[in-house]
């Protein structure tokens, strides 16, 4: 039952393979690419109980990608080191808060070295935890956003050089965004999108070198854009109609324009929506694609080497990885 899906070069052959967390199972999957778009059947490894999102990035500095999981049912990360060829050894687990729904890797304090945030579902808090230094984490750190926080994103969301913390809470459709003092502490401004955001993403959408918020709302079948003013802040979000319960959202340059697109996995409709940016941060309707059963995560990546973006779910339902290869 794949539940998230992340796609990103592990044994440094220079083709991008797919990474999954497999929700019932408790492992992850790794899927080498053969080099045309397809891929070996799946590799996989012990992780913590119901992987809900899997997230990749070199975490000890041997140039080598390694795997972190957020485990929804154990309130635990898996931190999978990669030991060479694509191949990873045992887990480390790390308590994080109750129902850990969502995590990115990302240098929060300026070490160079990736941090992992966390998105807790079940707590009013999202979890930080600095990387030490050999792939190991400490213990992790408490930060106040809201109830039902569903997913999580990092960037710096006004100009400062310092990292700023996007989450979605699918309870009371709000975007917060939480900016980056610099002393290890935050300041929360709340933004309201559509019903029950699911998931949440940044990208310059308006070429102005300002990351902008795309959040997709399942309850309400829209993704919300909100444009970044410049400091940090955002107007009233902007909304779009994508398929039916939207659970994940994507933004890549799909047509080669230069300007990034939306894409939407809808769990309900077992479809992707692309929506092509127009050119000012707006964008035509969507266009609807037909993958597996009850897609849960979207990832984009050129997987058969045509320099041309394709799309990659992970469909809970069907219990596949759908790889669209654009014409």
């Amino acid at each position: 039952m794949p539940h998230a899906v992340v796609v990103v070069d592990v044994n440094d052959d220079n083709k991008p393979d797919i990474v999954v967390a497999n929700h019932k199972s408790n492992t992850t999957g790794v899927l080498l690419n053969i080099g045309n778009g397809t891929f070996f059947p799946q590799v996989s490894y012990s992780v913590g109980k119901f992987p809900a999102s899997v997230a990749v990035a070199d975490i000890n500095s041997d140039n080598k990608s390694d795997i972190v999981t957020a485990d929804w049912n154990s309130n635990t990360l898996s931190v999978l080191l990669n030991i060479g060829n694509g191949t990873f050894s045992s887990r480390t687990n790390y308590p994080v808060g109750v129902m850990p729904r969502s995590g990115t890797l990302v240098d929060l304090n300026s070490d160079n070295q990736p941090d992992i945030v966390v998105a807790n579902q079940g707590a009013v808090f999202i979890s930080v935890l600095l990387n030490i230094g050999n792939g190991t984490f400490s213990t992790q750190t408490s930060y106040v956003v809201g109830s039902a926080t569903y997913a999580v994103a990092v960037a710096d969301m006004n100009g400062d050089n310092k990292p700023d913390i996007v989450t979605a809470h699918g309870a009371s459709n709000i975007i917060s965004v939480l900016l980056n003092k610099g002393n290890s502490t935050f300041s929360l401004t709340g933004y309201v999108v559509g019903v029950a955001p699911m998931s949440v993403t940044v990208g310059d959408l308006n070429n102005d070198n300002k990351p902008d918020i795309v959040s997709a709302s399942s309850a309400s079948n829209t993704v919300s854009v909100l444009l970044n003013t410049g400091n940090g802040t955002f107007p009233l979000q902007v909304t779009y109609l994508v398929g039916a319960f939207p659970y994940a959202v994507a933004v890549a340059d799909i047509n080669s324009d230069n300007k990034p697109d939306i894409v939407t996995a809808n769990m309900n409709a077992n479809t992707v929506s692309v929506l092509l940016n127009k050119g000012n941060g707006t964008f035509f309707p969507q266009t609807i694609y037909a993958v597996g059963g009850v897609p849960q995560s979207v990832a984009i990546a050129d997987v058969n080497s045509d320099n041309k973006p394709d799309i990659i779910t992970a469909n809970s339902g069907s219990h596949t990885i759908s790889v669209l290869l654009q014409c």
